[in-house]
């Protein structure tokens, strides 16, 4: 049986709201409306239960798939609207059937920093959605407080970042539009040791691992242990070297084999689950 809905079903593909919907597929359209599209059901779900959702829109066979969505649903008083899968497919190819127009919510550092927090990932001039959205959702998993990104790097809200987070989005703070320089030493003056990762760097992450939390075990170099917030740069060029200077130190993944280099979303997992280890 399908869930009850609000309404009759949506299936006229020049409907205003239909046309609205869709233009939030573009930056500009985001920005003057304020709200952004999860698209596909694990996106959907965690966006109902943890984010600021207006409209949820699905199928007929997704809301029978999905019920504990549009319970969820219910649950928080949302709006849950009927509509064809030609509708569907007008709002978003990658809707999978179901998809909710979410309210933007704005997290500051200042917000963050009040919180105390012990691990941080700041994006700088990141520009690839997929990757971007991958070290959201990594830094989810490994218990991260916040993500940050510089004002350079990608959208946070573009669809394929969403996408990407697999719902890690509505999941923790993320802070955007930052200053590198400016949250480095915000970072700082709370207490956390900022460390870059870069292939270049002289502090080896294993090495590091391997003495994290002894007294005195780390000498000069960072401790794991310790609060921290690791930069992380562009795909393709990584930090600069007056990025890198802002940094306490700059730690590289170690290669044990013959590949050129990590991917940034796979580098950077390594280095936050090693101080998500190394603080537990």
């Amino acid at each position: 049986m399908t869930p009850a809905v609000d309404g009759p079903v949506l299936d006229n593909l020049r409907a205003d709201r239909v046309k609205a919907v869709r233009a939030l597929s573009g930056r500009s359209a985001r920005e003057r409306a304020g709200r952004f599209l999860a698209e596909g059901p694990q996106a959907v779900r965690e966006a109902v239960r943890f984010g600021a959702v207006r409209d949820l829109y699905l199928t007929g066979a997704a809301a029978e798939r999905y019920d504990e969505i549009v319970d969820f649903a219910r649950e928080r008083s949302i709006h849950v609207q009927l509509a064809s899968d030609d509708v569907l497919a007008a709002m978003s190819p990658d809707a999978q059937g179901i998809l909710a127009v979410v309210e933007q919510e704005t997290a500051t550092l200042d917000d963050v920093l009040a919180t105390r927090p012990t691990l941080v990932a700041v994006l700088s001039h990141v520009r690839d959605p997929g990757n971007a959205g991958t070290v959201i959702r990594a830094a989810d998993a490994a218990g991260a407080d916040a993500v940050v990104l510089t004002a350079e790097s990608v959208d946070v809200h573009n669809p394929k970042t969403v996408r990407a987070t697999a719902g890690s989005l509505f999941h923790l703070p993320v802070v955007t539009g930052a200053s590198l320089e400016a949250a480095v030493a915000a970072l700082k003056a709370a207490g956390l040791a900022v460390l870059a990762a870069d292939g270049a760097g002289e502090e080896d992450l294993d090495d590091l691992l391997d003495v994290a939390g002894q007294p005195g075990g780390t000498g000069k170099a960072p401790d794991l242990a310790a609060p921290t917030a690791w930069v992380f740069g562009n795909e393709a060029w990584g930090l600069p070297l007056e990025d890198r200077a802002l940094a306490d130190a700059v730690v590289r993944v170690p290669i044990r084999g013959q590949a050129e280099s990590l991917n940034l979303a796979t580098a950077a997992t390594l280095c936050l689950y090693a101080s998500a280890r190394a603080q537990r």
